[in-house]
């Protein structure tokens, strides 16, 4: 038997069970390593050795914890989420001690580390996007919500940097009143956003936010795995509409998307969403990491996080030239029980445990 192949997720969301999951579905034997800064995230559960990081690292403190752990314990791919861009600018560090990263060059990562940064690199590739305005002031918000509101459109706004939908606000003028204190409610008065841009951040620095037209509608996430010098080998689309998700194959999302990939470089496993705007696909946001709900791809017969250690690992991924049938396969999620400690061994969960359909 070969020699188990040794992975390593550093901190990273819940979600990441399923993509452990399917490591351990390869034909190869897979040692995971997952460490976190929250004692209770399912992922050191789900790994074979799960490890509390230290806390208050800064950038270039964190890379020295990564290069000593990959030493130690013989690392052949790292996975980085936290610190991505400092992991990335010292991968020839990292790659002295025999371990692979598995993500994007830090120019292609550095192009998307701010969404404004981000959309100028997805116009640069001729990608479509929604309009957008960087907002710093009360007077810039004004003038972005009037132009949008002018085409008969909402507003909403988000953080330049951030993920997985954190400070996404719809804007509105209507004042707050009880029927808004009923079900989930994400509006927020352009009068309080203005007072708090007034107000400045926390510690006195300026805000930096995105205003656009809200897009209402079916999101198309594409998920991506590309060689290592950024040529596409494998793009699937899912999508998400309520409750029913699917798979899309159409080359109105999947074209944009190695064009992005191959301008940018963008190695290894990535992540583009796509919501409409008067008919047409236009970029969102862009990941430089495999997203949360890349394992979903399993349904239509991919494995891109085994795909991609093999990329890493030098090796050729078997989905390289594939078209997978998605024709017909729709489904949806549900909550699912995680235990937060290890089970039978050192990090092993049991299988009984993991609903493959759960959401952790």
């Amino acid at each position: 038997m070969s020699a188990p192949v040794r992975v390593w997720l550093n901190r990273t969301y819940a979600e990441n069970v399923f993509f452990i999951e399917q490591l351990r579905a390869a034909p190869r034997p897979v040692v995971v390593h997952a460490t976190h800064g929250d004692p209770d995230s399912p992922v050191l559960a789900a790994a074979d050795h799960g490890t509390p990081e230290p806390a208050g690292l800064a950038a270039d403190g964190y890379v020295g914890y990564a290069l000593d752990y990959c030493a130690r314990h013989a690392i052949d791919v790292f996975v980085p989420q936290l610190h991505q861009l400092a992991i990335a600018l010292a991968r020839p560090e990292f790659e002295a001690i025999g371990t692979t990263l598995l993500c994007p060059p830090a120019t292609a990562i550095a192009a998307f580390t701010s969404k404004a940064d981000g959309y100028a690199t997805i116009a640069g590739a001729g990608l479509p996007t929604p309009p957008w305005w960087r907002v710093r002031t009360p007077a810039e918000l004004w003038d972005a919500v009037e132009r949008i509101e002018g085409t008969g459109r909402t507003a909403c706004l988000k953080p330049t940097t951030g993920a997985g939908g954190a400070g996404f606000r719809v804007l509105t003028r209507e004042p707050y009143n009880a029927r808004r204190l009923a079900g989930w409610d994400h509006r927020v008065q352009v009068e309080q956003v203005a007072a708090a841009l007034a107000g400045g951040g926390p510690d006195g620095e300026p805000v930096d936010l995105l205003v656009m037209p809200h897009l209402d509608g079916p999101e198309v996430s594409v998920d991506c795995l590309a060689d290592r010098d950024g040529s596409p080998l494998a793009a699937v689309g899912r999508t998400k509409e309520g409750r029913r998700r699917g798979f899309t194959t159409e080359e109105c999302y999947l074209e944009p998307v190695r064009r992005l990939v191959r301008a940018t470089g963008m190695a290894y496993l990535s992540n583009v969403q796509f919501r409409r705007l008067d008919g047409l696909p236009v970029v969102i946001d862009v990941n430089t990491r495999p997203a949360a709900g890349l394992h979903q791809l399993r349904l239509c017969g991919l494995n891109l996080p085994w795909d991609a250690v093999r990329l890493a690992l030098g090796e050729r991924p078997e989905c390289a030239g594939a078209e997978p049938d998605v024709r017909g396969i729709e489904y949806t999620l549900v909550p699912g029980i995680r235990p937060v400690h290890p089970q039978q061994g050192p990090g092993r969960v049991s299988p009984g445990a993991q609903p493959a359909t759960a959401r952790a």
